[in-house]
C-alpha cells in the first residue's frame, strides 16, 4: 500500500449511499490507491456472522478472496471498505497473493468519488426481489440497477 495513499482520499458523505471515498487531488490512471484491510474469516464465519445479526440489510464490509475467505473491513478494517458500488467504476479491486489492492482505471478529477465494480454473485436466482435487496443507486448511463454481476447464460 503506498505510504501516502491518505493523500490520495478521503472519506466523507455520498450522493450513492452512506459513506464514500472521494479523490483528495488528481489521480492517474493505474494508480495504486490502497489495500483493502480487515480480518480474514472463513466463509463460514461470515455466514454465522450474517445470520446472528439483528437486521435484515445486506450492508456489509466483506470482501470474498479466491481461496473461498472473506476480507472482513469491519472488523480491523480501513477506508477501502467505504468505497461505493459503481456500474461504470473508475477503480479496480485486484487479489494478489490473497491481498486486495485498489487502483485507478482511468485519470480521476479531485473531488469524484471513487468506486468499483462490486460484481456480487450468489447461488440463487435473481429474482425481482433479489434485486431489488442488491439495488445499485449509482446513477451511472449503463446502470444495471443491481451491484449483483450478470449471471453467466447456459449454453445449450
Amino acid at each position: 500500500m503506498p505510504s501516502d495513499s491518505e493523500s490520495f482520499c478521503r472519506v466523507k458523505n455520498s450522493t450513492i449511499h452512506g459513506r464514500g471515498v472521494f479523490a483528495r487531488r488528481k489521480i492517474r490512471a493505474g494508480t495504486l490507491l490502497m489495500e483493502y484491510l480487515g480480518k480474514h474469516i472463513s466463509y463460514e464465519q461470515a455466514c454465522d456472522d450474517l445470520a446472528a445479526r439483528e437486521d435484515d440489510s445486506n450492508h456489509t464490509f466483506l470482501f470474498s478472496l479466491e481461496d473461498g475467505s472473506i476480507i472482513d473491513g469491519g472488523r480491523d478494517g480501513n477506508d477501502a471498505r467505504w468505497f461505493n458500488h459503481c456500474c461504470e467504476p473508475n477503480c479496480e479491486a485486484r487479489e494478489v497473493d490473497g491481498r486486495i489492492f485498489i487502483h485507478a482505471l482511468r485519470d480521476i478529477a479531485r473531488g469524484e468519488e471513487l468506486n468499483y465494480d462490486y460484481g456480487l454473485v450468489l447461488d440463487a436466482r435473481y429474482t425481482p426481489a433479489v434485486k431489488r435487496a442488491y439495488e445499485c443507486r449509482c446513477g451511472a448511463p449503463g446502470c444495471r440497477k443491481t451491484m449483483l454481476a450478470p449471471k453467466k447464460r447456459r449454453r445449450a
